[in-house]
């Protein structure tokens, strides 16, 4: 099957170069591409000849497949080139392979049964198209930025005897060096200015029509995998979180009502012949029901807290850190809870839910006597981070509490990093897309 990027996770795009750096970049890849859309080309039209020629016979079939693989060997190296100019990571397709053990024949057909393989040959005729008017606007205005820019220091150099009219005296300024030096100059400079402009278009260009061909599939089956992971992450955060909440409504709650229902029916039994143990058997029934309530309290804190729906995130994560068992320090943007600055409802009971599991399994498993949270608004993201002083040796192995947490960012389309050596600290950091 096509199209599956090598990278399961994404990876953080580099930052981008100075001005200067990737107009060297952008040249680069504009001006290498010609010669490597002439070879593609070649090779494109010489296998599909040679193959047309060579059909009736059984010499056209591998000399087709051969020029699929070149065409494969072209694309990769047209995919190594377009981090340069698209910032983005390599993506490369996972071409199909033939069995262990199969025969010649199977060889030689399974590339020609992969979609992308059509692809990479299409990219080899079609390139030149757009290489050859990229490479040609490109290197003239190159040359006319240097040539302009320094003509002053050749211009003497020229003929300019009587009878040579140049282009300053037929645009109307004069006669004279002056007009003709200011004319080419200008003319240079705005080319020189204009240079990274036309050399960023160009190369986009180029790399529009590599990348549309040569990873559209990979990334449009990358982005289908990745909406299946985070469906199923969803789902098995949704089932794990109701396996949790009926679990302990069993231990907790449930228990108590079915205590407090036998003492009041105890107590009535009582009434009549002990009224003393009727009132201490209703003493026990009300202290039951107040501690039924607080427990109750306490599981709608992990479904939706008001406080997080009334007064945002940072009151949210205030009184968890308050009721935290470990001290626990927090910092968070303050505009997170203002009315225009407050996430969407679903990022925020995310990032609620994973400051909570993980301070509950600072306070089960660590064995820390201090925490600090951090949640800090990025571009694009919301970043949190969950640091103890404890012993170390989390993981997210299923079963444990991180990994409700790692599902839930999962489904939000976010990352989880979990370091925790044996012997501390433990570093919990998300990333959730916004």
């Amino acid at each position: 099957m096509t199209g599956v990027p090598l990278a399961t996770a994404p990876t953080p795009t580099a930052p981008a170069p100075g001005l200067g750096r990737q107009l060297l970049r952008d040249s680069g890849y504009v001006l290498a591409g010609l010669p490597l859309a002439v070879v593609g080309f070649t090779l494109a039209v010489t296998g599909i000849a040679l193959t047309a020629g060579l059909l009736v016979t059984t010499l056209g079939l591998p000399v087709l497949a051969g020029t699929v693989y070149a065409a494969r060997l072209l694309a990769d190296l047209e995919r190594f080139r377009l981090p340069a100019v698209l910032r983005q990571p390599r993506v490369r397709p996972v071409y199909l392979a033939p069995e262990p053990g199969s025969g010649y024949w199977r060889r030689i057909l399974v590339p020609m049964r992969d979609p992308q393989s059509w692809l990479d040959l299409l990219h080899a005729f079609i390139k030149l198209l757009v290489t050859v008017p990229t490479f040609a606007v490109l290197l003239s205005w190159w040359v006319v930025a240097a040539v302009g820019t320094l003509y002053v220091t050749y211009d003497w150099a020229l003929p300019h005897g009587p009878g040579q009219q140049d282009l300053s005296e037929l645009l109307g300024m004069g006669v004279g060096p002056l007009p003709r030096i200011a004319l080419n100059t200008s003319f240079g400079l705005f080319c020189l200015f204009t240079l990274p402009l036309v050399a960023r278009g160009c190369a986009r260009l180029q790399a529009g029509l590599a990348r549309t061909l040569l990873t559209g599939v990979a990334e449009m089956r990358h982005r289908i995998s990745t909406l299946e992971e985070q469906k199923q992450a969803a789902a098995s955060a949704e089932a794990s979180a109701l396996r949790r909440l009926e679990r302990d409504i069993h231990d907790g709650p449930q228990q108590r009502l079915v205590r407090l229902a036998m003492d009041l029916s105890r107590a009535r039994q009582q009434l009549a012949a002990d009224p003393e143990a009727a009132r201490r058997t209703l003493d026990e029934a009300v202290a039951q029901t107040r501690e039924t309530l607080d427990e109750l309290r306490a599981l709608s804190r992990g479904i939706a807290p008001p406080i997080l729906v009334d007064r945002g995130l940072p009151s949210a994560l205030a009184a968890l850190a308050a009721r935290a068992l470990v001290p626990t320090e927090l910092a968070i943007d303050d505009d997170l809870g203002t009315p225009g600055g407050r996430l969407d409802a679903a990022l925020e009971s995310t990032a609620y839910f994973v400051v909570a599991e993980a301070l509950t399994n600072v306070a089960k498993h660590s064995r820390a006597t201090a925490c600090r949270v951090e949640v800090t608004r990025r571009v694009g993201r919301l970043e949190i981070g969950v640091r103890d002083n404890g012993v170390g040796g989390a993981h997210l192995a299923k079963g444990h509490g991180l990994s409700g947490i790692a599902d839930r960012v999962r489904a939000a389309g976010g990352v989880l990093d979990v370091v925790s050596p044996a012997g501390g600290p433990t570093r919990i950091h998300a990333e959730l897309p916004r």
